[in-house]
């Protein structure tokens, strides 16, 4: 059973004679239907209807007849990790104790692939940073024996595509609704992202229904032709309930800044991913939401990881709807001028997920893929900078082939489940990591969308329902009308943030070049700080020429933190439990 300090909102027990369940994290359950469902089950599979029907993002635990199951979420967002500790396998929400209790060391080939953009691909992305530490596999949970030893056990796996819009969306609606009513219901107050974006708007209209006290935050963009805020002010006037914060662009802490941590408190033992760059801007809103006595922030990853639109649904639905697939191809090769040579081979390419991954070893250092040709395949072209060290590409490239010849399964039946799952899975990683680094300010970081139901849901629309022309996220749309004004879901464009990343690399120049000085990655014989410098001095006009630093310039920051240097036994306490 879990050894921990929460407080009551956040851990629920149930017995059943000699058994209990824990469930860690808010959630609403029938305290004596869930007892009588302990009671009966002859295994801990027989409990896989409870962990399904549970709301919001939770851990479970169970302890049965001797035996032990215990779980996260699908995304990850709740987590397990394992190590083996004198012969006893032992488990935690976060690395750190783990790596404690081990005398862990940085694994040299994960700060590696760390280095890989736009994503570490499956199923690599699961390793650690610590040797010996590893990751629960998403939808499986964690059994272990009397005698110390352990397995993990598939439980969950993507729906079946194949409701209607009108179907999903009504599954969709509860969902959400549930989600934001048990977080609001145990929470004194919540913040909120208010960008303008249908994500984090809809989390707004959801939380004032749910009758949370809202408190939202809005950063004016420094791009002029971002018009967010004109629909962040709209959503505004129809959130009267709430209360608004709105900054100028400038009093915005700039991304990529120094960040300095006097006191101490940051707990970053799992590492961090790219989200650093703008670190600061989030402490600035855990101080504010503590402040006014908020103890939750909600944002909307997740949102366009479920509901956005990825090419692959294209070879997915031209197998699902050959005459109307190929229609909307044609559609989408005019509007994104795809070549039809490229746009032919990606759509009748049959490669299996594990061909394809040692495919894309052979890739590493090829250029990136051109603006008119459309990505189809099960991954999303993994790419090393050209500041890797020919060790890092080869350490990369090894460890990909070997996950290749291991024939690993995907995530899914098809190439566009496979991808939302993948990209779901980061999100809930990148969650994870913002939880727990910003936990120290009392407020913990929440993504409704990334719950087990709200996956499920958005997962179980038909392909061909997916995408409607004219239509921006027709899926959420469709799920949140009569809870978010028509009004606000007619909006047809999208925020474009590449002003803030020139801004903040250009007024943290200075900072950024000086860690090219003693980087950390050069040592490790990972990264040439040479060449690093000179694409920091010359970087390219586009969003794609920037966004290979961004992993990049994490994993250095992070190396020169107490989590990465110090004894993993001697860092702050966070919310390891």
């Amino acid at each position: 059973m879990p050894i921990g300090a929460w407080t009551a909102p956040d851990l629920t027990l149930v017995t059943a004679g000699d058994r209990r369940l824990a469930v860690i994290g808010r959630t609403r359950l029938d305290p004596d239907t869930v007892a009588r469902a302990l009671g009966r089950a002859r295994g801990p599979h027989d409990l896989d209807a409870v962990a399904r029907a549970l709301p919001g993002g939770v851990h479970l635990s169970v302890s049965f007849d001797g035996r032990t199951r215990s779980q996260g979420s699908v995304s990850t967002a709740r987590q397990l990790f394992l190590a083996r500790v004198d012969g006893i396998t032992v488990a935690a929400t976060t690395p750190r104790p783990l790596a404690a209790l081990t005398g862990a060391v940085l694994d040299e080939a994960s700060l590696a692939l760390q280095l890989v953009n736009p994503v570490v691909p499956w199923p690599l992305a699961l390793r650690t940073l610590w040797t010996g530490v590893s990751q629960l596999p998403s939808g499986h949970w964690l059994e272990t024996s009397p005698d110390g030893t352990h397995r993990t056990v598939p439980w969950w796996q993507p729906p079946a595509a194949e409701l209607p819009l009108d179907e999903a969306a009504d599954r969709l609606r509860e969902a959400l609704r549930e989600a934001l009513a048990v977080r609001a219901g145990a929470s004194d107050g919540i913040g909120a992202d208010l960008s303008g974006g249908l994500d984090s708007t809809s989390l707004c209209f959801l939380a004032s229904e749910a009758g949370a006290r809202l408190l939202t935050h809005h950063w004016r963009p420094r791009d002029r032709g971002n018009d967010d805020t004109v629909w962040a002010r709209r959503a505004a006037d129809l959130l009267p309930y709430a209360r608004h914060k709105v900054f100028e662009a400038h009093e915005a802490p700039g991304w990529f800044a120094r960040q300095d941590d006097p006191d101490g408190l940051r707990d970053d033992a799992e590492g961090l991913s790219a989200w650093n760059r703008n670190r600061t801007q989030m402490e600035h809103l855990a101080r504010l939401d503590a402040a006014d006595g908020c103890d939750v922030h909600l944002i909307g990853l997740g949102g366009d990881e479920l509901f956005g639109v990825i090419p692959t649904y294209l070879w997915t639905l031209v197998r699902r709807s050959p005459l109307l697939g190929l229609r909307v191809v044609r559609r989408h090769r005019a509007v994104n001028r795809w070549r039809a040579g490229a746009t032919l081979r990606g759509l009748t390419d049959r490669s299996s997920f594990a061909r394809s991954l040692a495919q894309a070893a052979d890739l590493l250092q090829a250029p990136q893929r051109g603006a008119f040709e459309p990505a189809l395949g099960w991954g999303f072209a993994p790419r090393l900078p050209s500041w890797a060290t020919p060790d890092a590409v080869g350490t990369v490239r090894r460890l990909m082939r070997e996950a290749a010849d291991g024939d690993p399964a995907p995530l899914g039946p098809d190439r566009l489940t496979h991808q939302i799952l993948e990209l779901t899975v980061l999100a809930g990683c990148t969650l994870r990591q913002m939880r727990l680094g910003l936990a120290p300010f009392g407020v913990e970081w929440d993504a409704p969308y990334l719950d087990d139901r709200v996956v499920e849901a958005a997962l179980s629309v038909r392909v061909q329902d997916r995408v409607t022309h004219g239509r921006y996220k027709p899926v959420l749309g469709a799920a949140l009308r009569g809870v978010v004004p028509e009004e606000i879901l007619q909006r047809r464009s999208k925020g474009e943030y590449t002003a803030e990343v020139y801004d903040g690399m250009r007024r943290n120049r200075r900072f950024l070049l000086g860690l090219c000085d003693d980087l950390r990655l050069s040592r490790l014989g990972l990264v040439d700080a040479d060449r690093l410098r000179a694409a920091l001095l010359a970087l390219g006009p586009e969003s794609r020429h920037v966004n290979p630093f961004y992993n990049t310039l994490a994993q250095e920051v992070w190396l020169r933190s107490p989590s990465a240097a110090a004894d993993p036994a001697e860092l702050p306490a966070g919310e390891a439990r």
